[in-house]
């Protein structure tokens, strides 16, 4: 009689098993509860790319990068920083101490005065 309740009671864990494999709920082999319920717990969320603060975290800096610069040119925004590197490039222009552009360099002067260009 007892081998009859054993052989019911395995055949009845043999059955809960193969429905919680069926309809996934079983873990998987060789997972531990802790990591079975932090599977299941990020499974149940929703997906991070449907969540607004996730996509959005970092400000749209391009667009901000934009936006300064075309408040600079129409006069409505203060870049010190750019204003400094302008104020740099002229001062050094006033000096002489600026690159020429491309064309403009020592031989191409010396060119210019031989008549070869």
């Amino acid at each position: 009689m007892s081998s009859r309740v054993a052989q019911a009671a395995r055949y009845a864990a043999n059955m809960q098993r193969l429905s919680d494999k069926i309809f996934n709920q079983a873990l998987p082999v060789g997972v531990s509860q802790k990591s079975a319920r932090r599977i299941i717990r990020q499974m149940s969320e929703p997906p991070r790319e449907l969540d607004r603060d996730f996509v959005h975290y970092y400000p749209p800096h391009v667009q901000m990068t934009y936006l300064t610069r075309y408040l600079r040119h129409l006069g409505l925004y203060r870049d010190e920083h750019l204003d400094f590197k302008e104020e740099f490039i002229r001062t050094q222009a006033l000096r002489g101490k600026v690159k020429p552009q491309k064309g403009q360099g020592k031989r191409a002067l010396t060119r210019a005065k031989l008549g070869l260009k």
